[in-house]
């Protein structure tokens, strides 16, 4: 019984850094359609901005630079993402493949320009003294690293939700998804709205980044790894739909989790088999629910 109640935790932990990595996505892949391969980049600059931090102007001031890192990140990334936007991807909607082939380009350049700036190996970022040690409740170990990341998602999950259904522009967001052509009729600007997601959707890939730096060392690469683990979550959870993303993150943690406890006793791999595993349960629910688990419900334009 311990044994799974310490995997649940495992598999929570681990659904709630693929939500965080997969929340942005969920907005600029469901409204635009853009296949943003340097998402994961977005993350490993969010990574980077606590680290720059400690490093620099908050040099010494380890918990006081965590805690600026987060505004920081969802500030410098979100910029980033929409100077990205702007520049390259507004000319590109609806030209699926092309954003695909340019954001992998932009996705090298990042990691190039991470080396160049950050050097070739990876660095740690402290943990401020605040989240150090662990809890144990019931026999399960729980970092305290971990259980803030865990408070971060509920915190943005729920003001994502009141900015969706209470602000201006949440509701035009949800308007260009659920319907573009709908949208632009109805007097809405859908290139504003797209630049507004992106920059939204770029953010919480950076405050993904200062989450994911509490997790071990963060290099030029440390995106990579997340990346497509995101999209799968977006995919699987129905694209656009906040709700099936979180459903998605959750089924894909825990089963994770307890596939590869389950693979531990068999093979040296098990890391690599459960995801294997995973990949296998994706494939084959998506045969059954190609639209993902939350679909949209949307009218046509008469004709």
């Amino acid at each position: 019984m311990q044994t799974l109640s310490q995997q649940l935790f495992i598999g929570l932990s681990l659904a709630s850094i693929l939500l965080l990595a997969a929340l942005g996505l969920t907005f600029t892949f469901g409204q635009m359609g853009i296949i943003n391969m340097a998402h994961g980049e977005f993350i490993m600059a969010g990574a980077y901005v606590p680290y720059a931090l400690q490093t620099g102007l908050l040099a010494g001031h380890a918990g006081g630079a965590f805690a600026a890192a987060l505004p920081v990140a969802f500030l410098v990334v979100g910029a980033m993402g929409l100077v990205l936007y702007r520049l390259l991807l507004r000319r590109m909607l609806g030209r699926t493949l092309d954003t695909l082939l340019v954001t992998v380009g932009v996705a090298l350049i990042m990691q190039q320009a991470a080396r160049d700036v950050f050097g070739a190996q990876n660095v740690e970022v402290v943990a401020p003294s605040w989240l150090s040690g662990n809890s144990r409740l019931l026999g399960v170990t729980m970092p305290h690293t971990r259980l803030f990341i865990m408070a971060l998602v509920v915190v943005i999950v729920a003001g994502l939700s009141v900015f969706l259904a209470r602000a201006p522009q949440g509701r035009r967001m949800r308007a260009v998804m659920g319907h573009r052509d709908l949208a632009s009729v109805s007097g809405l600007r859908a290139s504003r709205v797209d630049g507004a997601t992106f920059f939204v959707g770029s953010a919480l890939a950076g405050l993904a980044g200062v989450a994911v730096a509490l997790v071990g060392p963060i290099g030029s690469a440390v995106g990579t790894g997340y990346v497509v683990d995101a999209f799968l979550v977006v995919i699987v959870g129905g694209v656009g739909k906040l709700r099936g993303t979180i459903i998605a993150a959750l089924a894909i943690g825990l089963l994770n989790a307890y596939v590869e406890k389950y693979l531990s006793g068999v093979s040296q791999s098990a890391a690599s088999l459960a995801k294997a595993v995973v990949l296998a349960g994706v494939i084959l629910f998506l045969q059954f629910r190609p639209n993902g688990i939350v679909s949209f419900r949307s009218r046509g334009l008469a004709t």
